[in-house]
């Protein structure tokens, strides 16, 4: 460790027997990985090699920086979606961009990306990690899910597809229908059916391993691409080489929005899936220290001709499957995939497209959680409307405005949880210590010559009219002989301006009633607030109280049980 940063944390305490386990464990992340490597490149329009280069240079940085010891970085499926809306838009916008090689504004993403990621660490943003809550995000990958499908029917059917979104691609097809490679069509679904029954049936090898094996070994035999199959074609056997994207050639404008878009659902998802597998190992997971893992896992794609990664679902779990105990596994992993770049790029060459949609396609499809949708709807219904929102942004505005729209609907989700603070009058219950809701509470009893009332919630500008029209709806309805108002205020942490305004209304409104307004309490930060706002004044600082019992015996001068 130096200073803050977690150098080698996942190989802290390295022993030589670990690598029985990590050797095994790392050779399984690359037979999954591999294919995934290969296939995800295809969303976002740039060549398979750049797959196999996040795959091999992002575990080498994280196994660095990474404070995880068992978490596994790699290419991912909605990361790529998002990455491809963003190339999209770089390229539409400006003219210039077009002549600007897609690889390198891949490129230049992950740098952004792994930037942001860095900032994020140096401001201790780690709280972002959860502003896409989880409803939120199982319903933007759902919609992402879906415009992976459809991105899938070009490389399905042979034919070019010209329109986006989701429905246009769909009408395109059809009206082009006589042009469809048949052939093509029908190995893509079968290989498409054998990752399902590999799913379905207890098979030791991975399915999108067998896919990639069959179809390599039928595509050697049959000579797919003499039969019009469109296959990966040349790939560079080379290890990736150091290099700086030109940077002065893209508009940097668009390159910081989509890092910044790019950032905050790769890592939003990222940390919610190391928190998961975290809770399976008991491993703690710091978003902040993450940040610095994740950070130098995108730089390092960025300097190497890749793209943007992010913690990878399928490889992590293989690695706990198969007993991975360090990030000696993701090094092993990076090796095994240097060594097949090597010397299996004659086999990778002849591997059909079909084949690649398919796996796409099964892992598009595994985005979409039905089972946390379903529990969604169980626990809360208007989540599952906020969850709804985010799918249908990304379908309906593209995955570049579905971020805008998944992030409006938390605000608004945010704002929805708190814009009406739950309140109520309380009373006693005889024979039983505390305060009780008297709405909730039909035995509850009102506290004679007095009314207590509790706030749980801010009173912030936003619902400060809110809670200003109950308080006042509360005195209206206060019964003749009430001497004193005792606001609990044991569940605001936080008063504005506005709010000291809406409290300073009632006090008054109560002043011309001859009804003391008390506050019980009240925290410091909120004190200050209102005795600047010269609330505490109009109230008197003598009405101020530890607490609700200290307030009634003072003013009513007895326990104020019924």
């Amino acid at each position: 460790m130096i200073g803050s940063l977690p150098l080698l944390r996942g190989l802290a305490g390295f022993s030589r027997d670990w690598l029985r386990s990590d050797i095994p464990a790392g050779l399984s992340i690359a037979a999954v990985g591999l294919p995934s490597a290969i296939a995800y490149p295809a969303i976002a329009g740039l060549p398979p090699e750049t797959g196999i280069y996040a795959s091999i240079v992002a575990p080498i940085a994280y196994a660095i920086f990474g404070p995880s010891r068992l978490l596994i970085v790699g290419p991912d499926a909605a990361t790529m979606t998002v990455l491809a809306a963003a190339m999209g838009a770089i390229i539409a916008a400006e003219p210039t961009a077009a002549n600007v090689d897609r690889v390198a504004i891949a490129s230049a993403l992950a740098l952004g990306v792994g930037l942001f990621c860095i900032a994020a660490k140096l401001l201790r943003l780690g709280v972002l990690a959860s502003f896409l809550s989880r409803p939120i995000l199982v319903g933007f990958f759902a919609g992402v899910s879906l415009s992976i499908l459809v991105g899938q029917i070009g490389r399905f059917t042979g034919v070019k597809i010209e329109s986006e979104g989701l429905i246009p691609p769909v009408l395109e097809i059809l009206g082009k229908s006589a042009s469809i490679h048949w052939l093509s069509l029908v190995f893509g679904l079968l290989m498409f059916a054998l990752l399902w029954a590999v799913r379905a049936f207890p098979v030791k090898i991975p399915g999108p391993v067998l896919v990639v094996v069959i179809s390599v070994v039928l595509s050697a035999i049959f000579d797919f691409s003499g039969r019009g199959i469109a296959v990966v074609g040349d790939i560079p056997s080379g290890l990736p080489t150091l290099s700086l994207p030109a940077l002065y050639a893209m508009p940097l404008d668009k390159i910081v929005l989509g890092s910044a878009a790019i950032f905050l659902v790769s890592f939003g998802a990222g940390i919610v899936a190391a928190r998961s597998f975290g809770s399976r190992t008991g491993e703690e997971v710091d978003a902040n220290q993450e940040l610095i893992g994740l950070g130098a896992s995108n730089i390092a794609p960025g300097l190497f001709g890749s793209f943007p990664i992010s913690v990878s679902d399928s490889r992590t779990a293989i690695n706990l499957s198969t007993g991975g105990v360090s990030q000696a596994a993701g090094l092993v992993s990076a090796a095994t995939l240097i060594a097949a770049l090597v010397f299996l790029q004659t086999a990778l060459r002849i591997l059909p497209i079909p084949a690649l949609a398919a796996i796409l396609a099964a892992a598009a499809i595994s985005l979409i959680d039905v089972h946390e949708l379903k529990k969604i709807w169980r626990i809360s219904r208007m989540e599952f409307v906020f969850a709804l929102i985010a799918m249908w942004g990304a379908i309906s505005f593209g995955v570049l405005n579905g971020v805008i729209v998944a992030v409006a609907a938390t605000l608004v989700y945010l704002l929805r949880k708190t814009m009406f603070p739950r309140d109520g009058l309380l009373g006693y219950i005889e024979g039983r210590h505390g305060f009780f809701d008297l709405a909730r509470y039909p035995e509850a009893r009102p506290v004679e010559g007095a009314a207590v009332f509790a706030i749980q919630g801010n009173v912030l500008f936003y619902n400060a009219d809110y809670v200003r029209i109950r308080l006042m709806q509360v005195v209206k309805e206060l019964a003749a002989g009430t001497k004193c108002l005792v606001l609990d205020a044991s569940a605001i942490t936080h008063i504005d301006s506005t709010g000291a305004a809406a409290l300073d209304t009632v006090a008054g409104m109560l002043a011309k009633r001859d009804i003391i307004f008390a506050i019980a309490d009240l925290s410091e930060e909120s004190r200050g607030i209102l005795d600047r706002a010269g609330v505490i004044k109009a109230i008197g600082a003598h009405n101020l109280f530890n607490g609700r019992e200290e307030a009634l015996r003072t003013l009513i001068g007895k326990s104020a049980r019924p």
